[in-house]
């Protein structure tokens, strides 16, 4: 109906839309605030991080309950840091005798040497014992001498990791397997499927800067993801929207140690055995896989801008923002279309890559 006809109408009519309009509203309010009634939130710690969970569902306490009880499996198979996890046992058993592993620890094995070899390297599921030497396994920290770099890079090769027939074995005594750089974007993964397959569409969860957001907020509109100013933990460059989504960051800002005056970051080369010296602050991946996330957000801070750009540019699947140690916020350009640059007043500037 156009507007000269509603106008022809007179005030009968304009009074019986002007009803309609109010039941719409009044319904669509009733809607809304069913949606905030199924709104359950809870925030939990494992995987010795903060963990926070936003479930829109009728059943929403159960569900997280659920969520919450996936991770704790996960992380009994997983930690490097519990005695009976399937992670200890590996690690205990290097260079003696093979270990009955789990499913999940299997998968994670093969899903994290796969994406360490596409990495070149730059992600190493058995980088622990540079790390352990560095001190950041127990928050005891150490700079560690040349020589025991040395000493500890030749037992940092993920080829010696053997998985098979349900089994793990180390070939060198003195290699460390640790899947801390997988294992909460696995997680993210595993819960997020629960969820769906229990009927949730609206859900975000956080397990400790590994955010996935379960389709869009109950108004439709897809859930923000801040990106933080390395520089500031009061202040963010900006917003990112997703849905259905993992925004994962890795940055050297997080956990860091200061001796002699320098700061120590816990994101290693596993080429040098260094903390690495990228000229990144952070790096933040947008994918559909959590897993891939985290991997690749550990990964693209070793290689650098221009080689983690080129890794993008080959194999995609992915979106990034780099936060450089020059000032600069870099998307990709997928990420530019969900991202909302509001660094300007910090001094940040922002540019695109295409895709070539």
């Amino acid at each position: 109906m156009n507007l000269k006809k509603i106008l022809a109408l007179g005030l009968t009519a304009a009074l019986f839309f002007t009803g309609c309009a109010e039941r719409r509203e009044a319904a669509q309010q009733m809607l809304e605030n069913q949606k905030m009634e199924n709104r359950h939130e809870a925030t939990s710690f494992a995987m010795d991080t903060i963990m926070t969970f936003t479930v829109i569902h009728e059943d929403g306490d159960e569900l997280i309950i659920d969520a919450e009880q996936e991770i704790r499996r996960l992380e009994n198979l997983l930690s490097i840091t519990l005695e009976d996890s399937d992670v200890s046992k590996i690690n205990a058993a290097a260079g003696k005798e093979p270990v009955k592993i789990e499913k999940d620890t299997m998968t994670l094995l093969e899903t994290g040497k796969n994406l360490g070899a596409m990495t070149g390297g730059a992600f190493d599921i058995a980088i622990s014992p540079v790390v352990k030497a560095w001190g950041f396994t127990e928050e005891e920290h150490h700079v560690p001498t040349q020589a025991e770099l040395d000493a500890l890079l030749p037992l940092t090769d993920a080829d010696d990791v053997i998985h098979e027939k349900g089994t793990a074995y180390l070939q060198k005594e003195g290699m460390a397997i640790d899947l801390g750089g997988i294992t909460k974007g696995y997680a993210s993964d595993r819960v997020a499927a629960l969820l769906k397959g229990k009927g949730v569409e609206s859900a975000i969860l956080s397990l400790g800067g590994n955010v996935y957001g379960i389709g869009t907020k109950p108004d439709g509109t897809k859930w923000e993801v801040a990106l933080a100013n390395p520089l500031d933990a009061n202040d963010y460059c900006g917003l990112i929207s997703i849905e259905d989504q993992a925004v994962v960051t890795s940055g050297g800002y997080q956990r860091y140690f200061e001796e002699n005056g320098k700061k120590y970051h816990h994101i290693i080369d596993p080429k040098t055995g260094y903390p690495a010296e990228s000229g990144l602050l952070s790096v933040t991946i947008i994918s559909e896989s959590g897993t891939e996330a985290d991997v690749f957000s550990t990964a693209l801070f070793v290689m650098g801008l221009e080689k983690a750009l080129d890794f993008w540019q080959e194999y995609g699947g992915f979106e990034a923002i780099f936060v450089t140690e020059a000032g600069e916020v870099v998307a990709t350009e997928g990420a530019d279309a969900c991202f909302a640059f509001e660094g300007r007043d910090n001094d940040f500037t922002y540019r695109m890559v295409e895709r070539k």
